[in-house]
């Protein structure tokens, strides 16, 4: 049974229609009686807790929950999320328990409801960090059922047809939002027909003046390009009517927004966008695609480099077509996109096209499996990233990408990627600990190192050590959410374990200065510490006294209930100012002040950074200032035997000779040490000066390595930085 979309429903003023029997009607072209009788108790539910409630615009509240479940049922979904939908504002918006719509209507519909419904009960610090945290709800929500997002999506749509009697602030502020989130998402689960009308609803309410511009564009340029089209069609319908194939053939006009993206992207001028002539062809087969595609590979010549088969590799979402671009009449770009209805329908309303809820798992129902895959990834995400919401977030908008390459493992198999992927990239998507330990790889068997860009048809092996582990600078250049999330994961856990190591030794340092110890310390008085400060337990206790937010003294102060100054005095003076031993391999939670440089051999001192750990300066360095935040400053020192390399920073000043940048490197490098960076500024005709940032054992090595480029002729003066 044919039924028009119930957007089409209209009074006799023009205005939507939104009555239940209208949605009644049109359930019973694929739902049994008893299920729309169930979408009906719903309704009555919703209006009856509604009651009273009227949106901005003046209409009753529950116009608006209609109209999202009307939405859905343009999209064929299932009679539970429909309900879903008539519901899902009564938790937010009434006083109504999800208890109680779970008595009513059962678990599975509350469970949908409580997903779509904002966080209201919780403070947070800030507007962005309560909208972070109630998206990421709904995100985790869905990777339990799909349903959840595709309620907020028509949620959306409803919002945004309605946006007009928003403050013009609130309205862009709501269309941006949507813009970065909700349209991304729409396609990152094919729902392209969704994902364009809030693209348009979006660009008409953020940037209307572009907007209008635009449209009144195509308009003007519309009257010349009937002609062409007409052509253009029939000559694509006759041919394929000479070879007997049966097709249907349409013209597409482009979106104003997709052309304002295209004209932005590539630097377009509005012609060369809208001189482009569409067409889309849609057959009764895949083979006929194929077809199809060199019917008019023959009719018009093809483009170079314009064709993508999406049918043998489908993109993330499920799409699949043939793409090709043809040297039409007079020269001008004609794009054809070839599929089967299938893939047509799949391309249009992606996984509500193949509603398949709790039904048996088709291994051909491309975009479900592109879905499942993308919320397993959502889950890690949400792992990785730990209470931080809006850290959350931001990976996930990192991976609504509009754009893929496609790689090749060694064994065949594809990966989809976005566009600008790294190697890096490519090892996280395959798995998290091959991610961990990658160090290099090979594309197309040549080896190449970790940053390496990837490109569509590349063969990629990833090399891997079991030693190795995440570096920060890897931040800098992966691009997928997953990757990031990883990465900073386990940097997190790795500051996490050193700032406790750290604090434990600080705080251990003011208790012996005190006459106890950590072992000396009960239990209850520890209990009481954590209740004040709200911590978990020791480790959370040694962490924020690692990190630099709680002051090791104080908290000494506080386990020996007693003034630690007077104390002090009490025991030998030698005692209470023994100093914290530096072994160089703390990690992230002790810095090495880039402003003086301290190595092993120099007189050093260190002040405490929130959240950071402690920071090591030379006790000469001009930004000490012991008067200012005076209960930061730590006495440290160097163990006796300091591990790991150091860096430091020195100033030569050479002759103007050819090669004498080689022979400073060459003795520097036979001195055992490595050049970290360089830089060279003329000071004169004659003289010129080389500031470089050498790594160093200790003051010793760096003696030897001074006195060696002394020795050489070209150096006229040398010596050690401080900033």
């Amino acid at each position: 049974m044919a039924t028009a979309p119930l957007e089409t429903l209209r009074d006799d003023s023009g205005k939507p229609r939104f009555l239940i029997s209208d949605l009644c009607v049109y359930l019973e072209s694929y739902l049994e009686q008893e299920q729309i009788r169930e979408v009906y108790r719903a309704y009555l539910f919703s209006a009856d807790a509604h009651e009273g409630q009227k949106r901005l615009s003046g209409e009753p509240y529950i116009y608006h929950p209609l109209a999202v479940a009307r939405i859905l049922a343009d999209l064929q979904m299932d009679y539970k999320c429909l309900m879903a939908a008539i519901l899902h504002d009564v938790i937010e918006d009434t006083p109504t328990a999800k208890e109680h719509i779970a008595e009513q209507f059962g678990e599975e519909i509350a469970e949908l409801v409580d997903g779509v419904s904002k966080l209201t009960q919780v403070d947070f610090r800030s507007r962005a960090e309560a909208q972070a945290a109630s998206f990421r709800k709904m995100l985790l929500a869905m990777t339990r059922d799909i349903r959840v997002v595709m309620i907020k999506l028509a949620d959306r749509v409803h919002n945004m047809r309605t946006l007009g009697v928003m403050p013009p602030e609130k309205a862009r502020r709501i269309a941006r939002e949507t813009l970065e989130i909700y349209a991304p998402i729409a396609h990152r689960l094919g729902m392209n027909s969704m994902r364009n009308e809030l693209e348009e609803l979006c660009f008409t309410a953020y940037w209307p003046i572009r907007h209008r511009v635009i449209q009144n564009a195509v308009k003007k340029a519309r009257g010349n390009r009937k002609q062409v089209l007409g052509k253009i069609e029939k000559a694509i319908h006759t041919r394929l009517e000479q070879e007997k194939v049966p097709a249907q053939v349409s013209g597409r006009e482009k979106h104003p927004y997709s052309i304002y993206r295209k004209m932005k992207e590539k630097k377009l001028s509005f012609h060369e966008v809208v001189d482009v002539y569409a067409f889309r062809i849609i057959v009764d087969r895949r083979d006929t695609c194929y077809r199809v595609l060199g019917l008019v590979h023959n009719l018009y010549k093809p483009v170079p480099g314009r064709f993508k088969d999406y049918i043998a590799i489908p993109k993330a979402n499920g799409y699949q077509s043939l793409h090709t671009v043809l040297f039409g009449p007079h020269g001008i770009p004609i794009e054809i996109q070839i599929r089967t209805e299938e893939m047509s329908r799949i391309a249009e309303s992606g996984i509500a096209a193949h509603w398949l809820y709790k039904a048996v798992e088709k291994k051909h129902d491309l975009a479900h499996a592109g879905a499942s895959d993308w919320l397993n990834n959502l889950l890690e995400l949400q792992k990785r990233a730990g209470s931080d919401s809006i850290e959350f977030l931001e990976h996930v908008k990192i991976d609504l990408f509009p754009d893929e390459v496609y790689i090749f493992t060694p064994m065949g198999e594809i990966m989809v990627l976005p566009k600008g992927a790294t190697v890096i990239d490519l090892a996280y998507a395959i798995h998290s600990d091959l991610g961990n330990q990658c160090v290099a790889a090979r594309i197309n068997r040549r080896l190449v190192p970790l940053r390496t860009r990837l490109h569509s048809g590349e063969t990629v092996e990833v090399i891997t050590s079991p030693g190795a582990r995440p570096n920060p600078a890897w931040l800098n250049f992966v691009v997928t959410g997953k990757a990031r999330a990883n990465i900073r994961g386990y940097l997190k856990n790795l500051k996490r374990n050193e700032a406790v190591l750290l604090g434990r030794r600080l705080l251990e340092k003011e208790l012996v200065s005190c006459g106890r110890s950590l072992g000396e310390i009960a239990p209850v008085e520890l209990e009481h510490l954590f209740q004040e400060f709200r911590l978990q337990g020791v480790d959370d206790l040694f962490e924020e006294v690692g990190l630099g937010n709680r002051m090791p003294l104080l908290i000494a102060r506080r386990l020996v209930n007693e003034n630690v100054k007077t104390r002090a005095h009490t025991i030998e003076e030698a005692q209470s100012a023994i100093p914290l031993a530096i072994h160089g391999t703390e990690g992230m939670v002790v810095k090495f002040a880039k402003c003086c440089r301290p190595i092993p051999g120099d007189e050093i001192v260190s002040a405490f950074s929130p959240g950071t750990g402690i920071v090591v300066h030379r006790q000469e360095c001009r930004n000490i200032d012991m008067r200012k935040h005076g209960d930061r400053w730590l006495d440290v020192r160097w163990e006796d035997e300091p591990r790991g390399e150091f860096n430091t920073e020195i100033k030569v000043e050479v002759s103007n000779k050819r090669g004498v940048l080689a022979t400073v490197a060459a003795a520097i490098s036979g001195s055992g040490s490595n050049i970290e960076t360089v830089s060279l500024d003329e000071l004169d005709g004659l003289t010129s000066s080389l500031t470089l940032v050498l790594t160093v054992d200790n003051r010793k090595h760096l003696a030897t390595i001074m006195r060696r480029l002394r020795s050489l002729p070209t150096v006229l003066r040398i010596s050690r930085m401080m900033r």
